[in-house]
């Protein structure tokens, strides 16, 4: 029960910043927020996925800095194959279903497209993970969640279209730790061009 309660907190806690970001006039105010915000849940909360001796607790997560070319509003498209299917050995939590409802292209500087997911479980919700070039190198090699909305990570949008914003991208939490079994981002949320905004793996990574 203890467990449940922790994680429900954690989830709670998580939907209320992205409100607050939301909320937020100024992008690059709701991004330091959501800075602050994450690294106080994985410095104090039961449910971090950091160790406890982790030094990541004391320094906070490394991101790159905030690039207001890297945030769009863009329509979903009809996906490329409705049909498809993916299933995802999430450990704890059973298998997870990704149905694919729709698909995002961002122009420049990013130029590229990505698959919009369905979490087909109870309660549902959007999926859109990214790797681009940067991943493997200066960011986790499964990629990273740029929204993921049944654990409450959404910046917002109409029934047609999405806030898109990579200095939002964070690594899933299978980058900390093992006992974590995450979906990872599909070929088809793959693109070339480096997204050096967002988490990262150490505060120096753009300069690897």
């Amino acid at each position: 029960m203890t467990t449940q309660l922790e994680l429900a907190d954690w989830r709670r806690q998580v939907a209320e910043l992205y409100a607050g970001v939301r909320g937020t006039d100024d992008p690059a105010s709701g991004h330091a927020l959501w800075r602050a915000g994450r690294d106080e849940l994985f410095r104090r909360h039961p449910q971090s996925p950091l160790g406890p001796d982790d030094p990541l607790r004391r320094s906070g997560l490394p991101y790159g800095p905030y690039d207001p070319a890297l945030r769009f509003t863009v329509a979903v498209r009809e996906p490329t194959d409705p049909d498809r299917r993916v299933e995802l050995d999430t450990g704890g939590d059973g298998v997870t279903t990704l149905v694919p409802v729709g698909r995002v292209e961002l122009p420049e500087p990013v130029a590229g497209s990505l698959d919009l997911w369905w979490l087909e479980q109870y309660g549902g919700g959007l999926f859109l993970p990214l790797r681009d070039g940067s991943s493997g190198q200066t960011s986790y090699g499964g990629g990273r969640y740029v929204l993921d909305t049944a654990k409450g990570a959404d910046l917002g949008g109409t029934s047609d279209s999405l806030v898109v914003d990579l200095n939002f991208a964070y690594h899933p939490s299978c980058r900390y730790d093992d006992r974590w079994l995450c979906p990872l981002a599909q070929p088809g949320n793959t693109i070339a061009a480096s997204v050096t905004a967002g988490e990262l793996m150490s505060d120096d990574a753009t300069a690897v």
